[in-house]
């Protein structure tokens, strides 16, 4: 998913209250005033404004949201952090967050992202296996998160299966109950399927996951190198990311090569993959519309 857009209200706005709005920030960040040269709206997303600043201090990528409260840019900008102290992939710098004029903002590091070398998605792959060799003794997160404007809970649990149960297919088939998308049957199908999990899935240590991994979600620097944003990180078992990899597009094949060669899957990934893809397409369902519910119906059929 991704996850910045101008919508309507911005371009409604005469610019003058945005600059100021944007100065407002840039001070709060940097503790002096910085004139802003020039502004650029940016879109591709549902969930945000973006825009581009340029100053004489640099270029900085900000994104703001009027419905959601601090923590939603708090625990992104913990997530990004976790990553870059992985050091072992390029993640924007955090520059600031917090709430100015009841708006929640972020502001961070601008990557070029104009052009990528020749060997790009093979430094993708090597660098994600990296990342997922950082391992934490449970599974989840000293912090909750969010995965779109969802909630994404991490309480840490001893056992991946039990985490993957209970902080990620039961809250959102829940949400799907609650928001009349699926029926009694449909959530007795996938109770079903929980008891079968210890079966098919093999416990494997945790692993530091981007947990938004999609090609929109990976960026570019000035020397053309991967960088990633938008993160819901925490620790689990390094297949849900390879699996969510796959969905809406797919990486470039150097990119599973790469990670191969460099931190191998367990045997059989390629029979559990469908599995780990439930919690990204019932996301989807709850945050975009039960289309996506066919298909995660369709997977949890198949393994019952």
């Amino acid at each position: 998913m991704a996850y910045f857009l101008h919508n309507q209200d911005f371009m409604a706005f005469p610019a003058d209250d945005y600059e100021a709005f944007f100065e407002a920030i840039l001070f709060s960040a940097f503790g002096k005033n910085v004139p802003i040269l020039k502004f650029q709206p940016l879109g591709g997303g549902c969930i945000n404004n973006a825009v581009l600043l340029e100053t004489k201090e640099g270029n900085f990528f900000l994104k703001w949201n009027d419905s959601q409260d601090e923590t939603f840019f708090q625990a992104e900008a913990q997530g990004l952090e976790l990553l870059a102290d992985a050091d072992t992939i390029l993640i924007p710098q955090v520059l600031a967050y917090g709430k100015i004029d009841q708006k929640s903002y972020l502001l961070l590091e601008n990557l070029n992202n104009t052009f990528r070398k020749d060997s790009f998605s093979k430094i993708l792959g090597e660098q994600v296996a990296l990342l997922h060799q950082q391992t934490h003794p449970k599974y989840g997160l000293h912090f909750d998160n969010f995965i779109g404007s969802l909630v994404q809970k991490n309480d840490f649990y001893d056992n991946w299966i039990d985490f993957f149960i209970e902080k990620r297919l039961r809250p959102q088939i829940g949400l799907a109950f609650y928001k009349g998308m699926i029926d009694r049957k449909w959530v007795e199908k996938a109770e079903k399927l929980y008891e079968k999990l210890p079966q098919l899935l093999p416990q494997e240590k945790s692993a530091l996951l981007h947990g938004d991994l999609w090609s929109g979600n990976v960026v570019s620097n000035k020397e053309g190198e991967p960088a990633l944003i938008d993160p819901a990180v925490y620790y689990g078992n390094r297949e849900i990311e390879l699996a969510f990899t796959y969905l809406f597009g797919g990486f470039e094949k150097s990119f599973y090569q790469a990670y191969q060669a460099t931190y191998p899957l367990l045997a059989g990934f390629e029979e559990r993959k469908a599995l780990y893809q439930l919690y990204p397409l019932l996301v989807h369902a709850n945050l975009f519309g039960k289309s996506y519910l066919n298909k995660a119906e369709e997977i949890i059929k198949s393994y019952l």
